[in-house]
């Protein structure tokens, strides 16, 4: 399999589940495990009130580093009784620069997994999409799941919507879609012109995957008025997909966090490992 290094991004709260599921993905596709723990720390007092503040600003980063500290080591206890290759970095970064320094361990990584710990801790979660997938090359797999991501889903749902994204996105899964039992790809609401999905929406990619030996099924949705990601949900949980593969932010970054969009919703509620790609 192509994914020969894994970076996984965890925090300094109990992260022992994700580097846990982490080791075991690693251990099944006998890929090098690059784990990068990650404090933020708090912005410096600033105003009339700095200098009274300070003392407590002072013991709060100490404290952090102390929390760093213990992390990595309960880490690296971990990755040695795991017997992967393995390396790992402490990084203590200002808040307003954790996505550059997670970004610059994300570009020598082949997969960036966020396990469920990550996943559920918005500030950290933000940091880590923003680093690892909008400011590297490589995909971003996302497992919400208290479970080890199995590397062979039976099932796996592609949302195609005609766009570079998605593309890009498939074309970083496709170690996973070519040994899937069935290959589900959804469109929601296309129009079908030529200049969009095509006169035959969806019939384009599904050839393109089964000359790599893909199982391929079309399913052609209409939203019914729901939202998009809703409906992507609801299929998944109907045909049984064991991972999800999309393309992120299709649209502005900022207009997505300001009025949210299906990347940033399938995110924040699916059940549903998600694979994802820029």
């Amino acid at each position: 399999m192509r994914y020969k290094t894994i970076l996984s991004v965890i925090g300094v709260n109990d992260s022992r589940e994700d580097l846990a599921n982490a080791i075991v993905m690693a251990q099944a596709i006998g890929a090098h495990l690059s784990v990068v723990v990650i404090a933020m720390a708090a912005p410096p007092p600033i105003g009339a009130y700095a200098e009274a503040i300070s003392p407590a600003w002072l013991e709060e980063r100490q404290g952090d580093l102390a929390k760093l500290e213990g992390q990595t080591l309960r880490a690296k206890d971990q990755m040695v009784a795991s017997g992967l290759s393995f390396d790992i970095q402490d990084v203590y970064s200002e808040f307003a620069w954790a996505a550059d320094d997670i970004a610059r361990r994300a570009l020598y990584a082949d997969l960036t997994l966020v396990g469920r710990g990550a996943a559920s801790d918005e500030r950290l979660c933000r940091k880590i999409v923003d680093g690892a997938l909008f400011q590297a090359i490589a995909p971003m797999l996302v497992n919400p799941t208290e479970r080890a991501f199995d590397m062979s889903p039976e099932t796996i749902l592609v949302a195609w919507d005609s766009r570079m994204e998605a593309a890009r996105a498939v074309q970083q899964a496709l170690p996973l879609l070519r040994h899937a039992r069935d290959v589900r790809v959804v469109l929601v609401d296309p129009v079908a012109t030529q200049k969009s999905s095509g006169e035959d929406p969806g019939a384009d990619i599904a050839a393109n995957l089964a000359r790599h030996g893909a199982a391929v099924t079309v399913d052609v949705m209409a939203s019914g008025g729901k939202a998009v990601a809703d409906v992507l949900k609801q299929h998944a949980t109907d045909v049984g997909a064991g991972l999800v593969v999309m393309g992120a932010y299709s649209h502005s970054r900022l207009r997505e966090r300001v009025f949210g969009g299906v990347t940033r919703s399938m995110l924040e509620t699916t059940n549903v490992p998600l694979f994802l790609s820029h």
